[in-house]
C-alpha cells in the first residue's frame, strides 16, 4: 500500500522503455469524445500550413493533420497510476484526466491533487474500508501514506495534534458523488484511531447516528437514491491527550418542504417508508395505519413493490436499534412515530380547493383530520384553526418593520391569496421541522460530554450540485436545489480564497515574485447573481431601486411589493446581471430561459448551466401562520410524551431563528460555535433580517463559512464516473444490456473534463507546483530543525538568545545544504517548494530517533549504576544485620537482657492504647469534618454548574442583546442618513418649485400681458377701420412669412434626415463591420491566450522538471560527497591497518630476537646447571670422604652445632626479614598498580582540565580582547567627546569673557554718556532756570512742558531697563559660571575615572600575561612531571625484575639452606672438618651481603615512591593554584564589567549633562543676543532723548516769552511728589536710582529759585522724578510680585549686583552687594 515510498530499481528493459518514448513525441489529441493518444510525426518545414500539425494515432495508425492547440503533451507510462497529479512531468487536463482513468480502472478511487484529494465515487461497495485498513493509516505522515480518505483523517488529525488548531474537512462535488459516505468514513477513522475515554464514541454509536439520519434527513432524487437533504457539520472535540472529548452535529438548510411538495418521481424522506412498512401490528394500531388511504395530498403513499418493503422494514429495524444504541427510549420513539403518523394523515385528509364551501379553507377529508389532531393530542377545531384561520391577518412578509395593519392591508392588496392546500402544506412541513431539530437533539444529548476540550475537528457535509437536466430530465430545478447549489458555490468560492487569493498574498506580503498564469476569478459573479446586498438594505424602505441586488434579495422584495410577482422580479435580476438572449455564455452567468420564469445560472465558473423554474418562488419569502403555528401546537399537546419533548426543547437555545438547529452543549468550544453562529445571525443587516426566509438561506451559509474559515481547512473533492444515479446502498443501477464489469470502472470523460474545470483543480495544482506551498515563521523553523544542525547548537550554547532570526535560519539553511532553488525566505517567514518540508521531517525523525537512543542508553547505564550502588548498600546492610545477630546471641542469655525484652513490650502497650483511642477520636473528628466539607462541595458544586449554567445564559442573552444593539444603532444610523438624503433632497425638490411656481407666475403675466395687448389691437382694429386694415395686411403678411419659413425649414429638415439616416446606416455597417472584426480579433485573441496559456504551462513544466533534475544533480553531488568522504575515511582505516601492520611486524622481529636471546639464556643455564651439579657431585664426594673419618673432634663437633644453631637462627631471621621484604615489595606492587592507575587517571583529567582550561583561557583571552578594544574604542570616544567638550568649553568660556567684556565696555561707555547727557542736561536745566527767573511772569506753553516731561521720563525709563537689563545679565553670566565649573569637576572626575579604569586594564593585561606566563611554566612543569613519572615507572619495572630476581636467589638460598641443614644434621652425627665449616661460613656471609643489598633496594623503591607522591602533591597543589587564579581572573572580570558598566552610565549621565550645558549655553547666548538688540535699542532711544532735549532747549530759548510758567512749576512739583512716594515705599533702590536724583535736586534748585517755595520740597533732599504711567504701573505691579517670586524660587536669584555712582572722580566704577 506504500509502495510509493520504497524506489525500486529500474531494469533495463523500462530504461530502454522510457528512452524509447522521450524518443518519439508521445502526445494527446484532444477531440470532441475525449481524447487519444498520438506521436507527432516529424515533416519538413513549410510542408504543412502554420499551426499545423502531423500526427499518427496508436489504436489505429491513422495519420492525421491536426491543430497545435489540440495536442497536449502526454506522460511516460511510469506516470498513469500516479498517486499524486502534482508529480506528473506534464500537467494538462489529458494527462489528469488519462491518470484518474488508469487508477479508477485498478479500483483505485482516491488521488493526491497537491494538499487536497480527488475519490471518484465507485459504483460497487470496496473493500477499502475496513478496521484493518484503519490502523495501517495510524500514525502515518501523509508523505508516507497512500492516498486514501483515511489518510486525509490522518493528516488533519495530525495537524491537530501538533499545532492545537481547530482543523476542518469539507467535501466538494456534485450529488451522487459520495460525499456522506466519505463523511461517515472520515468520522469512523478518527473515533476509531483517536478513541474517547472510557470508549463512549464508538463506532456502532456514530454507525447508529448516520442511521437516524439517513432515515430522517435523506430521501430518494433524480441523480441519488439516497440523497442527503440537508446540510450537517460533524463537531468532535479533542482532549489534551488527543482522545474525542465531546461531539455534535449542527444541521441547516432542510429541505422541509419535500414532507409536501416535491419534484415529479422524487420520494419524500425514507422514514416515512420505513415506517408504513417496518411498524408492527401494536404501533399501527397506535397510528391507525391499519387502513391506509389510496390517495394523498402530500404524495406520501406505501412503496409497492415486495422487495422495497421488505428493505424498508428492515431499515425500520435498524433505525429502532439505533435509537436504542443512542439512549432514545420507548416513550421517546413513540412521540416521534405519533409526529409521522400525524403528518401522512395530514396528507390524507387533504384540503379543499377555494370557491367551494362559501370559499371557507378546511379539511377535504375530515376522518383523517381526526386522526392527525388524535395523534397529535388535540382537538380537531384547534388543529384546524392553527392550520386554516387569520391567515389575512397573520400572512404578511418576514421584513415587513411595521407589524400593523398597514401590512396587512399589504398583504391583501397585492393578490396573493393563500389557499387551504398552501396551508395545510405549511403545517406539515412545519411539524416535520420541529421533528427534525428534536431528533438533532436527542443525537447531540447522546453525544455531548462534561469532558474538558481543548480543539475541535469539523466536518461538513452539503447536498452537492443539481442539475436535473443531467439526470435526464427535462424539468427546471426548484427553490431548494438553488439554495444547494448556492451552498457549493459558496464553499468553491472558499477552497478558490484558500487556494489562490491567500497565497498569492501572502507571496506579496513576503516580497515573493512568483511568475504564475493569470488566475481567473472565483465564483462571486454567480454567487452575487444570487445573494448580493444592496447598500440600502438596512434601510425601511419598500421603494424598488435601481442598485443592484441579489436573488434573495429581490424574492424578498417583490414579496411585499403591491402587485409583485416572480416576472418583476427575473426582470430586475435581468436588469443586473443578466445579458439578451444569444448572447455568448461567457460574457456573462445569467441567461434567460426559453419560456417565461425559466432562467439560465451558471454554476462552477460556468462549466455547469442548470435551468431554474421561479413558478411559486414568492411563496417561499412569505410567512405563513401554519408553519409557526406547528411548534405551539406540539408544545400544548395533550400527550405528555410529545409535550414534555418540545417543552424541554422550546427551553434551550438549540434552534437559531428556526433555521440552525443542534446549537447545544455546555462545554467551551460548544459555546463558542454557538456564539460564531448566533454572532452571523445578529450583527449587521442579519439583525434586521434575520426573520426573512429567503435571506434566512444567506445567513446560514454565512454561518457555515465563518466556521470553517476559523480552522485550517482540508478539502476532498468528490467526482461522478457517470451520469447514471447511485443508490444509497451503493448498488449500482446497471442496464440489462449491459455486463455488470465491463461498465463498473468506465468513465464519462466529457462530464470529469466539466468537473475538474469547475473544481479549478488544474490551477490549484500549478499554483502548488511553482509555489511554494509549505511556509513556516522562522523562529518556529529554526526550533524544530535546529537538531538537524548540532554543531551550530553547540557553537552558540543551548542558553544562546537570538537576536537575528533571520540570518539564524540562514546559517541553519546553509548547514542542511538545500539546494536554492527549493526555498525562498520571505520577510517573516520562510518557504519551501512542494516535498522539500517532508524531507526535512523525516531527517529530523531520524536524528531524534537516534538521540532518543542515546538518551536511552545513558538513562539505562545510569539505571544500572544506581542498580550497583543499591546492591552495595544492601551488601552493607545485610552484613550489619549479621553483625546484629551475632551481638544479639550473646547478649541472649543475659538476665538483664531478658528482664528488659519482658518489660519493654509492657510500657509500649499502654503508651499505644492511648495513642489509638487518640487517633479513634482524631479520626472520628476528621471523618465529620470530610463529610461536612463533602456535603458543602457537592452544595458549591451544584451551585457552580447552575451558577455557571446562567451564565452562559445569560452571556450568550448579553451577546445576543448586545449585537441586536449593534445591529439597531446600525439601522438608526443607516435611517438617520437614509432621513437626511431624503430632507436634502426635499429642500432640492422644494427650492425647485419655488423658482418653477416663479417661472409660472412670470409666464402667467407675459400671457396675459400679451392677451392684454392683443385684445386692445383688437379693439384698435374696431375702433379705427383704417388702422385695422394696415394691420389685417400686416398680418396675412406675417401669416404667409411664417407659412413659408414653415415649408422652407420642413423641406431642410428632410434633406438633413436623409443624409442623417444615409449616415446611420453607413455607420451601421461600419459598426457591424467593426464588431465582426471585434468577433474575430476575440476569437484570435482567445485562440491567442489559449495558446499562450498551454505554451506557459509546458514551460512551467519543463521549468519544474529542470528544477527536479536539478534537485536530483545535487542530491547526486551530495551523495557523491558523501562517497568521497566515506572512501577517504576508508583509505584512511587502510592506511592505519597497514601502518599496524608493520609495527606488528617490527613488534614479531623484536619479539624473535627476544626469544632468542632468552634462548641463549637458557643455554647458558643449562651450562649453569651442569657446573652445579659437578659441585654437587664433589660435594658428595667430600660428604663420603667425611663420613669414611671415623675419628672425630667433640669440641669442633659442639662448635660446629653451636654454629649450626647460630646459623640456623640467623637463617629464621633472614626468612621473617625475606617473608617481611616480601609482603612489602607486594604492597609497593599494589601501590605501584595503583599509583600508575591514578597516574594514568590525573593525567587523562589534567589533559582535559587542561584543553577546557586552554579552550576557557581562549575564550576569557578573546572576551577580553573584545572587550579591551571596545574600552579602547569607547575610551578613544570618550577622549574625543571630551576634547570636544574642553573645546567648546573653551570657546564658551571665551565668548562669555567676551561678552562680558563687551557688556562691561558698553555699560561703562554708556554710563559715561548718560552722565555726560546729565551734566549736559543740568546745564540745560539751570540755562532754563536762569531763563526763567529772567521771565517770572511769563511762562511757557503747556504743550512744549508736556513734551519735555514726556522725553524725561522716557529717558529715564530707558535708563532703568538698562541697568535692570544689566543686572539680570551679569546674574545669569554667573550662573554659567557656576554651571562650567560643575561640567569641569564631573570632567575631572570622569577623567579619573577613565584613567583609573585605564591602569586597571594595564593591570589586568599584566595580569593575563603573567597567568599566560604561570600558565606555560605549569605546562613545562607538567610536561616534565609526565616524563620523569615515565622515567620513574620504568626503573619501577626495572627494579621489579630485580626484586624477581632477588626472589628467584631467594628460594635457590632457601633451598641450599635446606640442604645445608640436611648435611649439618648428617654431621652432627659424624665429624665435620673446619675446612667445610669455613667455607659454609663464607656462603652465610654472602647470602646477608645479598640480603642487605636487597634492603638497600627496597629502601630506595620506598624513596622513589615518597619522591612520587610528592610530586604528585605539588601538581594537585599547583592545579588548586591554577584553578584559584582562574576564578580570580573571572571575579576579576566580572568586577571591571561591573565597573564599565558604571562607567558606561557616568559617560550617559555625563552626556546629559554636557547635553544640558550646550542647551543653556545656546540659551544664554540667545540671552546674549537679545541683550544686545535691547542695548542697541537703548542706545537709539537714548540717541534720540537727547536729541528731544536740544530741541526742548532750542525751543526754550526761543519761547522764553511764554505765561505758563506757573502751570510747569506745578508739573514739575507734582513730579517731584510722585518720585518721593515711589522711593518711600521702595527705599532699596535708593543707589540705584543716584543719577536720577541728582536731575531731581537740579529741578528742586529750580523750583526753589522760581518759586521761592522750598519749603515744600523735604529736607533730606531726596527729591525724585516720577515715572511715566506704564512705567509707574510697571513698578507698581513689579514690586509686590518680586518679592513673591523671591519667595518663591527661594533664592534661585540669590546674588544680585548694583551700582553706585561715585562722581568724585567722574567715573563709574561697580559694586557688588549680595541683596
Amino acid at each position: 500500500m506504500w509502495t510509493h515510498t520504497v524506489k525500486q530499481v529500474k531494469t533495463e528493459e523500462q530504461i530502454a522503455a522510457e528512452q524509447a518514448w522521450y524518443g518519439s513525441e508521445k502526445v494527446w489529441l484532444v477531440h470532441k469524445d475525449g481524447f487519444s493518444l498520438a506521436t507527432v510525426v516529424k515533416t519538413e518545414p513549410g510542408s504543412l500550413p502554420e499551426g499545423k500539425l502531423k500526427v499518427r494515432l496508436e489504436h489505429d495508425g491513422t495519420i492525421l493533420d491536426v491543430d497545435e492547440d489540440d495536442i497536449e503533451k502526454a506522460n511516460p507510462p511510469s506516470y498513469d497510476r500516479s498517486e499524486d497529479l502534482a508529480s506528473l512531468l506534464y500537467l494538462n487536463e489529458s494527462s489528469v484526466m488519462h491518470s484518474l482513468r488508469q487508477r479508477y480502472g485498478g479500483n483505485l478511487i482516491h488521488t493526491y491533487a497537491g494538499p487536497n484529494m480527488v475519490v471518484i465515487n465507485p459504483l460497487s461497495t470496496p473493500s477499502m474500508y475496513s478496521e484493518k485498513v484503519m490502523h495501517m493509516f495510524k500514525g502515518c505522515r501523509r508523505e508516507d501514506s497512500a492516498p486514501h480518505i483515511y489518510a486525509v483523517a490522518q493528516s488533519a488529525y495530525r495537524n491537530l495534534l501538533t499545532t492545537r488548531q481547530d482543523q476542518s474537512i469539507v467535501l466538494l462535488g456534485k450529488s451522487g458523488t459520495g460525499k456522506t459516505t466519505n463523511c461517515q468514513h472520515l468520522v469512523q477513522y478518527l473515533v476509531s484511531i483517536a478513541g474517547s475515554t472510557g470508549k463512549i464514541f464508538s463506532a456502532e454509536k456514530w454507525q447508529a447516528v448516520y442511521t437516524i439520519l439517513e432515515a430522517f434527513g435523506n430521501s430518494s432524487t433524480s441523480m441519488n437514491t439516497n440523497a442527503s437533504r440537508f446540510s450537517h457539520i460533524v463537531s468532535l472535540d479533542f482532549d489534551q491527550t488527543g482522545q474525542v472529548a465531546s461531539a455534535s452535529i449542527q444541521t441547516m438548510l432542510l429541505e422541509k418542504l419535500r414532507v409536501s411538495r416535491r419534484p415529479e418521481a422524487e420520494s419524500t424522506f425514507n422514514v416515512f417508508y420505513h415506517m408504513m412498512a417496518g411498524a408492527d401490528s401494536t404501533l399501527r394500531t397506535e397510528l391507525h395505519f391499519n387502513h391506509l388511504a389510496e390517495n394523498s395530498a402530500f404524495g406520501i403513499l406505501p412503496q409497492s413493490k415486495p422487495e422495497d418493503k421488505q428493505r424498508a422494514s428492515q431499515q425500520f429495524t435498524k433505525l429502532q436499534a439505533a435509537m436504542k444504541v443512542l439512549g432514545i427510549s420507548t416513550e421517546e420513539q413513540k412521540a416521534l412515530w405519533l409526529v409521522l403518523g400525524a403528518i401522512y394523515h395530514l396528507g390524507a385528509a387533504g384540503a379543499t380547493k377555494d370557491g367551494d364551501e362559501a370559499g371557507r379553507r378546511q379539511f377535504a377529508r375530515h376522518e383523517w383530520a381526526q386522526k392527525a389532531a388524535y395523534l397529535l393530542g388535540c382537538t380537531l377545531e384547534e388543529l384546524s384553526s392553527a392550520i386554516f384561520k387569520h391567515q389575512a391577518k397573520g400572512l404578511q412578509h418576514s421584513t415587513s418593520f411595521r407589524g400593523g395593519p398597514d401590512d396587512a392591508g399589504q398583504g391583501d392588496g397585492s393578490g396573493s391569496k393563500v389557499t387551504a392546500l398552501e396551508c395545510l402544506e405549511a403545517m406539515a412541513s412545519g411539524l416535520y421541522s420541529e421533528l427534525f431539530t428534536l431528533v438533532i437533539s436527542l443525537i447531540n444529548r447522546a453525544l455531548k460530554s462534561s469532558q474538558h476540550s481543548l480543539c475541535s475537528l469539523l466536518i461538513v457535509d452539503t447536498p452537492g450540485f443539481q442539475n436535473p437536466r443531467l439526470a435526464q430530465q427535462q424539468r427546471g430545478a426548484t427553490f431548494e436545489e438553488l439554495c444547494h447549489n448556492y451552498t457549493q458555490e459558496r464553499l468553491q468560492t472558499l477552497f478558490h480564497e484558500r487556494t489562490f487569493v491567500q497565497e498569492l498574498e501572502r507571496y506579496k506580503e513576503e516580497n515573493i515574485e512568483l511568475a504564475l498564469d493569470d488566475i481567473e476569478s472565483s465564483t462571486s459573479l454567480s454567487v452575487a447573481a444570487i445573494d448580493q446586498a444592496s447598500a440600502q438594505a438596512m434601510v425601511r424602505t419598500l421603494s424598488r431601486t435601481d442598485e443592484a441586488r441579489g436573488l434573495l434579495w429581490l424574492m424578498e422584495e417583490e414579496a411585499v411589493q403591491p402587485g409583485g410577482s416572480e416576472e418583476t422580479m427575473l426582470e430586475r435580476l435581468f436588469s443586473y446581471y443578466g445579458t439578451a438572449q444569444g448572447e455568448n455564455k461567457g460574457a456573462n452567468l445569467l441567461l434567460k430561459g426559453e419560456k417565461p420564469l425559466l432562467f439560465l445560472l451558471g454554476h462552477s465558473h460556468g462549466t455547469d448551466w442548470v435551468e431554474y423554474n421561479a413558478q411559486g418562488w414568492l411563496s417561499h419569502a412569505k410567512h405563513n401562520p401554519a408553519a409557526q403555528n406547528a411548534a405551539t401546537l406540539l408544545q400544548d399537546s395533550q400527550k405528555k410524551n410529545i409535550s414534555g419533548l418540545f417543552m424541554g426543547r422550546a427551553g434551550g437555545a438549540t434552534v437559531l431563528s428556526g433555521s440552525i438547529a443542534g446549537l447545544e452543549g455546555s462545554s467551551q468550544l460548544a459555546l463558542r460555535r454557538a456564539t460564531s453562529m448566533r454572532k452571523t445571525f445578529t450583527t449587521g443587516v442579519a439583525a434586521v433580517k434575520k426573520r426573512s426566509l429567503c435571506i434566512q438561506v444567506k445567513l446560514q451559509v454565512d454561518a457555515l463559512i465563518d466556521m470553517v474559515r476559523r480552522s485550517r481547512v482540508h478539502f476532498v473533492h468528490c467526482l461522478l464516473p457517470k451520469a447514471e444515479a447511485v443508490g444509497g446502498g451503493g448498488e449500482p443501477r446497471v442496464t440489462h444490456s449491459e455486463s455488470t464489469d465491463s461498465g463498473l470502472m468506465t468513465l464519462d470523460v466529457g462530464l470529469l473534463r466539466a468537473q475538474l474545470r469547475g473544481s479549478k483543480l488544474l490551477d490549484a495544482l500549478r499554483i502548488y507546483r511553482q509555489g511554494y506551498p509549505d511556509h513556516l515563521v522562522f523562529s518556529q523553523f529554526r526550533r524544530r530543525f535546529d537538531v538537524l544542525a548540532p554543531h551550530l547548537t553547540k557553537k552558540h550554547g543551548r542558553q544562546y538568545i537570538v537576536t537575528d532570526e533571520k540570518r539564524a535560519v540562514e546559517e541553519l539553511l546553509d548547514s542542511l545544504d538545500l539546494e536554492k532553488s527549493s526555498y525562498h525566505m520571505g520577510l517573516s517567514r520562510v518557504f519551501f517548494r512542494a516535498g522539500t518540508l517532508p524531507r526535512l521531517e523525516e531527517q529530523r525523525d531520524i536524528q531524534t530517533r537516534r538521540n532518543i537512543s542515546l538518551f536511552q542508553a545513558a538513562c539505562r547505564g545510569y539505571l544500572a549504576r544506581q542498580a550497583f550502588k543499591k546492591r552495595k548498600i544492601q551488601d552493607l546492610a545485610i552484613r550489619c544485620i549479621q553483625k546484629n545477630i551475632k551481638k544479639n546471641r550473646g547478649v541472649k542469655g543475659w538476665p538483664w537482657w531478658k528482664l528488659f525484652t519482658n518489660v519493654r513490650p509492657l510500657i509500649e502497650v499502654q503508651l499505644t492504647e492511648e495513642q489509638i483511642r487518640g487517633k479513634d477520636d482524631e479520626i472520628q473528628q476528621l471523618k465529620q469534618k470530610l463529610d461536612k466539607v463533602e456535603k458543602e462541595r457537592n452544595e458549591m458544586r451544584l451551585n457552580s454548574d447552575r451558577l455557571e449554567s446562567r451564565i452562559t445564559e445569560m452571556s450568550s442573552e448579553l451577546a445576543d442583546e448586545r449585537n441586536t444593539g449593534e445591529s439597531a444603532t446600525q439601522l438608526l444610523e443607516t435611517e438617520t442618513s437614509e432621513r437626511l438624503r431624503l430632507e436634502k433632497d426635499m429642500k432640492d425638490l422644494q427650492t425647485r418649485f419655488d423658482s418653477m411656481s416663479k417661472q409660472m407666475e412670470s409666464m402667467e403675466m407675459e400671457v396675459m400681458e400679451a392677451r392684454l395687448i392683443r385684445a386692445s389691437e383688437l379693439n384698435g382694429e374696431m375702433e379705427d377701420d383704417d388702422s385695422g386694415g394696415e394691420w389685417r395686411l400686416k398680418y396675412e403678411r406675417a401669416i404667409r412669412e411664417i407659412e413659408f419659413t414653415k415649408k422652407r425649414l420642413q423641406q431642410e429638415f428632410d434633406d438633413k434626415l436623409e443624409v442623417e439616416q444615409q449616415n446611420k446606416r453607413q455607420l451601421e455597417r461600419r459598426i457591424s463591420d467593426l464588431q465582426a472584426d471585434h468577433e474575430e480579433s476575440q476569437r484570435n485573441l482567445q485562440l491567442l491566450k489559449k495558446k499562450a496559456q498551454r505554451l506557459t504551462a509546458e514551460l512551467q513544466d519543463t521549468k519544474l522538471h529542470l528544477e527536479g533534475q536539478q534537485s536530483r544533480n545535487h542530491d547526486l553531488e551530495k551523495k557523491q560527497r558523501k562517497f568521497d568522504s566515506e572512501l577517504s575515511a576508508v583509505q584512511e582505516e587502510v592506511q592505519r591497518e597497514r601502518i599496524q601492520r608493520e609495527k606488528l611486524s617490527r613488534e614479531k622481529d623484536m619479539l624473535t630476537g627476544e626469544v632468542f636471546s632468552i634462548r641463549q639464556q637458557l643455554e647458558d643455564k643449562d651450562l649453569e646447571v651442569c657446573a652445579v651439579n659437578l659441585k654437587l657431585d664433589q660435594l658428595d664426594a667430600e660428604m663420603e670422604d667425611l663420613n669414611s673419618q671415623e675419628s672425630k673432634d667433640e669440641a669442633s663437633l659442639s662448635k660446629v652445632k653451636k654454629q649450626l644453631r647460630d646459623m640456623e637462627a640467623k637463617v629464621k631471621d633472614q626468612e621473617e626479614e625475606l617473608d617481611e621484604q616480601a609482603g612489602a615489595i607486594q604492597m609497593l606492587e599494589q601501590t605501584k598498580l595503583r599509583l600508575e592507575m591514578e597516574m594514568e587517571r590525573l593525567r587523562h583529567t589534567h589533559t582535559k582540565e587542561v584543553e577546557n582550561k586552554d579552550d576557557e583561557v581562549e575564550e576569557i583571552r578573546q572576551s577580553c580582547n573584545k572587550k579591551l578594544k571596545q574600552m579602547e574604542l569607547q575610551l578613544e570616544e570618550e577622549y574625543d567627546e571630551k576634547q570636544k567638550v574642553l573645546k567648546e568649553r573653551r570657546e564658551l568660556e571665551s565668548k562669555l569673557f567676551s561678552a562680558q567684556d563687551k557688556v562691561r565696555s558698553g555699560d561703562v561707555e554708556t554710563e559715561k554718556r548718560l552722565r555726560k547727557d546729565l551734566k549736559r542736561t543740568k546745564a540745560l536745566l539751570v540755562d532754563a532756570q536762569i531763563m526763567l527767573d529772567h521771565i517770572k511772569n511769563n511762562a511757557p506753553s503747556k504743550r512744549e512742558i508736556a513734551q519735555l516731561k514726556n522725553q524725561l521720563e522716557e529717558s529715564e525709563f530707558t535708563c532703568a531697563a538698562a541697568v535692570k537689563a544689566r543686572k539680570s545679565m551679569e546674574v545669569e553670566i554667573e550662573d554659567l559660571h557656576v554651571q562650567m565649573e560643575d561640567i569641569s569637576k564631573a570632567k575631572q572626575s570622569l577623567e579619573e575615572q577613565l584613567s583609573r579604569v585605564q591602569r586597571e586594564k594595564n593591570d589586568l593585561q599584566s595580569r593575563m600575561e603573567e597567568d599566560q606566563e604561570d600558565l606555560n611554566d605549569l605546562m613545562k612543569k607538567h610536561k616534565s612531571a609526565v616524563s620523569q613519572s615515565a622515567q620513574n615507572l620504568a626503573q619501577i619495572s626495572d627494579l621489579q625484575a630485580q626484586l624477581e630476581d632477588a626472589l628467584k636467589e631467594k628460594q635457590e638460598v632457601q633451598e641450599k639452606l635446606q640442604a645445608l641443614q640436611s648435611q649439618l644434621e648428617f654431621q652432627e652425627q659424624s665429624m665435620v672438618e673446619k675446612s667445610l665449616v669455613s667455607r659454609q661460613e663464607a656462603k652465610i656471609r654472602e647470602l646477608e651481603t645479598k640480603l642487605e643489598f636487597e634492603k638497600t633496594q627496597v629502601k630506595r623503591l620506598e624513596s622513589l615512591v615518597a619522591r612520587l607522591k610528592e610530586n604528585l602533591e605539588k601538581l594537585t597543589e599547583e592545579r588548586d593554584q591554577r584553578e584559584g587564579s582562574e576564578i580570580r581572573e573571572k571575579e576579576q572580570n566580572k568586577r571591571l564589567q561591573r565597573q564599565i558598566r558604571d562607567v558606561k552610565e557616568e559617560l550617559g549621565e555625563l552626556a546629559k549633562k554636557e547635553a544640558e550645558a550646550s542647551r543653556k549655553k545656546h540659551e544664554l547666548e540667545m540671552d546674549i543676543e537679545s541683550l544686545e538688540a535691547a542695548n542697541q535699542s537703548l542706545q537709539a532711544d537714548l540717541k534720540l532723548a537727547f536729541k528731544r532735549i536740544g530741541d526742548l532747549q532750542a525751543a526754550i530759548e526761543d519761547e522764553m516769552e511764554s505765561d505758563d510758567n506757573e502751570d510747569l512749576i506745578n508739573s514739575l512739583q507734582d513730579m517731584v511728589t510722585k518720585y518721593q512716594k515711589r522711593k518711600n515705599r521702595n527705599p532699596g533702590d535708593s543707589d540705584t536710582d543716584s543719577e536720577l536724583e541728582d536731575r531731581v535736586d537740579g529741578v528742586k534748585s529750580w523750583l526753589s529759585k522760581s518759586k521761592g517755595s522750598a519749603k515744600n520740597i523735604s529736607d533730606d533732599g531726596s527729591l525724585k522724578s516720577s515715572s511715566p504711567p506704564a512705567r509707574r504701573r510697571y513698578y507698581d505691579r513689579s514690586d509686590d510680585e518680586e518679592a513673591e517670586d523671591e519667595k518663591e524660587e527661594g533664592g534661585v536669584s540669590s546674588s544680585r549686583y548694583k551700582y553706585n555712582l561715585k562722581d568724585s572722580d567722574g567715573e563709574d566704577r561697580p559694586s557688588e552687594s549680595a541683596t
